[in-house]
């Protein structure tokens, strides 16, 4: 991003950039930056505050109107949530818990597919409130995201339902708009939005099905005699940060 910035500059193309790592910032010494002081992954703080938003975006531009850089500055304002306080999940999923020790792949299975049943009118009220969402990158339909992961955990692999890429990439992007399906869902709950993202990863990974069915999906995959289908496994469905959870 450094070098790039620095190549537009010599094209005549003046560039603004958000930092999260001021360190990094000065290494590479790019012609302006704003460091802000946010979580890393939020590098315009509080989501779904478009006021707040708008200020960091605004001072980012500003900087702008210096002719000569390197120039950092710094965002005073901080973000409104408090990482080390817990988090209490308003109307939180009910499910029979689930033993991850417990060997009922079936019994887990029909516990995600509920969860994400209960979830779904949650979801719907952040898709309405937001006119948005990051669900639907696979190309999964979301009424079948379960099957299609789940499937993954049988003798034999589930039919490619995108085309345009093989059938392991599928699946990575189809984990990818589960955790955005449950992410959306759970911050549309009353008092979640100062949440951060770790722990609302901390909760989808420790205490839901559909944190367990994909560190399932991730053991059959590394099982796999498929090399992408491996790697995958391996590398992409499960982050390394919550990885300790499926000892």
């Amino acid at each position: 991003m450094g070098a790039l910035a620095h190549f537009l500059e010599e094209e005549g193309l003046a560039t603004t950039h958000i930092s999260l790592i001021r360190k990094h910032t000065e290494i590479i010494k790019p012609p302006r930056a704003l460091w802000v002081p946010f979580e890393m992954g939020r590098p315009l703080g509080v989501p779904n505050d478009a006021a707040f938003q708008t200020r960091v975006l605004l001072a980012a531009l500003k900087l702008l109107e210096a002719e000569n850089g390197p120039v950092i500055e710094d965002f005073l304002e901080e973000a409104l949530w408090v990482e080390d306080e817990p988090v209490v999940w308003a109307c939180p999923v009910s499910f029979d818990e689930i033993e991850e020790d417990s060997g009922d792949e079936e019994r887990l299975q029909t516990a995600f597919r509920k969860e994400m049943a209960q979830l779904r009118s949650w979801y719907d009220l952040a898709v309405k409130e937001h006119g948005r969402t990051t669900v639907g990158v696979s190309g999964v339909e979301l009424d079948k995201l379960a099957d299609f992961i789940c499937a993954f955990l049988g003798d034999g692999l589930p039919k490619n339902p995108n085309s345009k890429m093989p059938l392991p990439m599928v699946l990575n992007l189809a984990t990818d708009d589960l955790k955005a399906y449950y992410t959306e869902a759970v911050m549309a709950q009353p008092g979640q939005r100062a949440a951060s993202s770790n722990q609302v990863a901390d909760w989808f990974w420790g205490e839901t099905a559909a944190g367990k069915v994909l560190f399932a999906v991730k053991d059959a995959c590394e099982k796999s005699e498929k090399g992408l289908l491996k790697i995958v496994g391996r590398m992409l469905i499960v982050p390394v940060a919550q990885a300790h959870r499926s000892a």
